[in-house]
């Protein structure tokens, strides 16, 4: 049996009934399998051993009190995977369905995604099943101290720096980050995400959304193509979503169809940003009430029906596992080019398969959605630095760390066999840094 087999096997079975981990275990050592394996000095060096097992995982009990001074008790989780090329960085989630599974598939993830940056970050993930929907800011803002009094022991500016996730933006950035100022007198980067009033970095509300558009440009520009002109659909209206889609019209393509929790709108003329900037940002409110105000618009039950309507592009930038292979079949047979996930595996492997089986250009998230935590890499500097850089300036840093995540994902492609594949790519390249760096510092 292969190594890379063997170490999957092993690690599913220490680790039952964790399915978003083994699916991401699986697609990752499946991809690098014939590189590991021509190379025995990573078996030699316990490389993937190392590699699959978290460094530390924290779970800690978050109490707190309601606004009828009720206690109320969630659960929270700090996994800090490795850290051979820098100090753990990843975000942290409030959402019900946060279990340890999903935080080690993010963690895991995160390590590859870091590592593409070309910035020195390990990966690391966290969050709780707390559900900040419908709770006051006084409610959010006792949950955030409390998780925040535990936490606050495992990480540091130099040590592990979390950031905002799925229910977690700047109102709990905020309150978190005042917690753990007040615990420990530091006024550091140990949280990245912040208001521009304390420490924030421009253009970071933006970054996933712009990075991805980066990438799918780059990507385009490289078969002599552009997103001018291009029919796009955006899964989700959240902040990745809304500013994907931002940065989609900047460069002359056509939003035509976005989507929430219940269903999706599809407007024929574009989507009018504005509209769902109000209704999501300010007003919080469901989807369905754009096509209430844009007469051109319509709105459909099922969100995952999103990839019913016709398109070139497909950027799903929802959630994990929201673009499966009945999907897949849908956007190929409508003849889509380029599929770039905004979210963390939002598409299921067999429909990365069939799109890749098919022609389609297909972004996998380590590498599509990276903009976000290379910006939060850049707030690090710039505190680091006691320095405060233009929205311009970084704009076009990210704009070229996703221009060279492309380059870099579509080389190792092509070097290991696999034109295209850049999932191959995207982790073949992301190994290499970390096991290296790893391999350099010796059995630790």
């Amino acid at each position: 049996m292969s190594y890379t087999k063997k170490v999957l096997e092993q690690t599913m079975k220490k680790n039952p009934n964790e399915p978003e981990f083994h699916q991401a275990l699986a697609e990752v050592l499946s991809t690098i399998q014939p590189f590991v394996d021509a190379n025995p000095a990573y078996e030699k060096a316990g490389i993937l051993e190392r590699l699959v097992e978290p460094e530390r995982q924290v779970v800690f009990r978050v109490p707190w009190v309601d606004d009828s001074g009720r206690v109320q008790v969630n659960r929270g989780v700090r996994v800090q995977y490795n850290s051979a090329i820098g100090p753990y960085k990843g975000g942290i989630r409030f959402h019900p369905s946060v279990n340890l599974s999903i935080i080690k598939f993010l963690g895991f993830e995160q390590i590859f995604k870091n590592s593409l940056t070309g910035l020195p970050m390990g990966g690391g993930k966290g969050g709780s099943d707390f559900d900040p929907k419908g709770k006051s800011d006084n409610e959010v803002m006792r949950f955030c101290q409390s998780f925040m009094t535990e936490l606050c022991r495992y990480i540091g500016a130099d040590t592990d720096v979390p950031a905002g996730d799925i229910g977690v933006g700047g109102r709990e950035v905020g309150f978190l980050f005042g917690q753990y100022k007040r615990l420990t007198g530091l006024h550091t980067a140990a949280i990245t995400g912040r208001g521009i009033p304390y420490g924030g970095s421009l253009a970071r509300t933006e970054a996933t959304g712009y990075g991805l558009v980066y990438i799918a440009e780059e990507c385009l520009n490289s078969r002599n193509d552009t997103l001018k002109n291009k029919t796009v659909v955006i899964s989700g209206s959240g902040n990745v979503s809304i500013y994907a889609a931002e940065k989609v019209m900047a460069l002359g393509g056509i939003v035509v169809a976005m989507s929430d929790s219940n269903g999706y709108i599809y407007d024929k003329d574009g989507i009018n940003l504005e509209v769902v900037k109000q209704i999501k940002e300010v007003e919080r409110a469901r989807i369905s009430e754009y096509a209430k105000r844009v007469k051109t618009a319509a709105y459909k039950d099922g969100s995952t029906n999103i990839w019913d309507v016709k398109c070139d592009i497909a950027l799903p930038c929802a959630t994990q596992n929201e673009l499966n292979e009945e999907g897949a079949k849908k956007l190929i047979a409508n003849k889509v080019k380029l599929v770039g996930e905004g979210a963390n595996m939002p598409t299921t492997a067999e429909a990365a398969k069939l799109f890749m089986e098919n022609g389609v250009l297909f972004l996998p998230g380590k590498a599509a959605n990276a903009g976000g935590v290379a910006t939060s890499g850049l707030e690090m500097a710039q505190s680091s630095q006691r320095i405060f850089w233009s929205f311009e300036e970084v704009d076009k840093n990210l704009k070229e760390i996703m221009v060279n995540i492309f380059k870099t994902i579509d080389k190792y492609s092509k070097e290991n066999g696999a034109k295209d594949d850049f999932i191959l790519g995207a982790n073949i390249a992301g190994f290499i840094k970390v096991a290296n760096a790893m391999m350099m510092q010796g059995a630790v």
